[in-house]
């Protein structure tokens, strides 16, 4: 029913009938549902013409995106990001359309308790979205700005005063005191240790999964940045060679630490930990033997098993 409905839509061109106007048809631009993009893409239009934020701020039972998920839409109806699994994305840009012709913000509602009996969706739930007319560029530059320099930022939106601001990043997105704000974190570092095979399949798998890459070996002097984004991943045959980054690595706030090797292996690992003075507490931070599925005998699913266990460990920790 809703392709119905928007395929109708899009039959019309975009001039005048009678007194009304038919609106642009929107159409996809961007298939991302990486912030960083989103924003680019948003603050890019914004210097050709007008542009619509769209916001998931109400989950009501199931839902496909996480609150504070965006959708940016360009007044020629050109759209990119997601609030849902991809079946409203479409309907929301008709909304922003109307909501930037008539240069006003609106709240509209979809699945359970919403006005739109023929958009149903598939997660059974219901969601709220906001569309706010953007005025200018510089909150999302900000956004942007820290986002680059590995800090986190927060956006407040205010349904009173359909205004946009920076804020202190919250613990989460979510409704506080009328408004709706949303954390934006950096995206995964994964710092890889080592000079294999190994390390080349999980650093094409990380590369390929959006995450930010730094490969570090053993000849290298210096050591890689590590921050509470950052998954470690020592994927060496030696214990000598994975030395310096470990020690780093158990010194620092990475939200995941993890090492390639059997179980006899890591007992030397520890053993060896413990007797250069580090406490069972840092030592049980270590992910060993590494990934989530094992032993693995091949790269490619050594690769798979290693990334999926540090998407699943920093879900755990910032969803």
């Amino acid at each position: 029913m809703l392709h119905e409905n928007i395929t109708a839509l899009s039959d019309s061109n975009p001039h005048e009938v009678g007194e009304a106007t038919v609106r642009p048809t929107p159409v996809r631009s961007l298939l991302t549902d990486d912030v960083e993009e989103i924003f680019r893409f948003a603050i890019r239009e914004l210097a050709r013409g007008r542009v619509a934020l769209a916001t998931l701020v109400e989950i009501r039972g199931g839902a496909a995106r996480a609150l504070g998920s965006h959708v940016v839409i360009a007044a020629d109806g050109r759209f990119c990001g997601y609030v849902s699994g991809g079946c409203i994305e479409a309907a929301i840009a008709f909304e922003a359309l109307d909501a930037l012709s008539e240069d006003k913000d609106r709240e509209v509602k979809y699945g359970e308790g919403s006005s739109f009996f023929d958009i149903v969706l598939p997660c059974g739930g219901g969601i709220t979205v906001s569309i706010h007319v953007l005025r200018d560029a510089q909150v999302l530059s900000q956004v942007l700005t820290e986002l680059g320099h590995r800090r986190s930022a927060g956006l407040r939106y205010s349904r009173s005063l359909k205004q946009l601001e920076m804020v202190e990043p919250p613990e989460r997105a979510g409704c506080v005191d009328g408004g709706f704000e949303t954390i934006y974190r950096p995206r995964t570092r994964v710092v890889i240790s080592g000079q294999s095979v190994e390390a080349e399949r999980v650093a094409a798998i990380s590369n390929s999964s959006g995450y930010e890459v730094v490969t570090h070996t053993k000849r290298e002097r210096d050591l890689p940045d590590i921050d509470q984004y950052t998954a470690v991943v020592l994927l060496h045959h030696d214990l000598d060679a994975e030395q310096a980054v470990l020690h780093a690595a158990l010194r620092s706030n990475a939200f995941y630490i993890g090492a390639l090797g059997s179980t006899r292996t890591h007992r030397k690992r520890v053993d060896r930990l413990d007797s250069s003075g580090f406490s069972k507490a840092q030592i049980r931070r270590i992910k060993a033997p590494i990934g989530v599925f094992g032993p693995t005998r091949d790269a490619n699913s050594l690769g798979l098993s290693v990334l999926a266990d540090v998407a699943a460990t920093r879900l755990s920790i910032y969803a």
